[in-house]
């Protein structure tokens, strides 16, 4: 199931799908909805990490001094 939705896109933007649509021999409307798509699954993995991370924070779960500065050693020897 599919429905329909409009979206506003400046003038560049639109001749810049266009010309996309085009060169891929796709729809402009497939293209969108695989560019949301995308969006969608980058930014709901990204709110679901922070949400995680906060929540241990929250639970006062943080790496010791000594842990960091071990990690932060490891990569600053590691490109001398």
């Amino acid at each position: 199931m599919s429905s329909t939705m409009t979206i506003r896109l400046d003038d560049t933007m639109k001749n810049r799908l266009d010309d996309l649509a085009q060169a891929t021999h796709r729809s402009k409307s497939f293209l969108a909805a695989e560019a949301i798509q995308k969006y969608i699954e980058v930014n709901e993995w990204q709110i679901k990490e922070i949400q995680a991370a906060i929540k241990e924070a929250d639970q006062g779960e943080f790496a010791s001094e000594e842990e960091v500065s071990n990690v932060f050693n490891k990569w600053t020897q590691h490109g001398s």
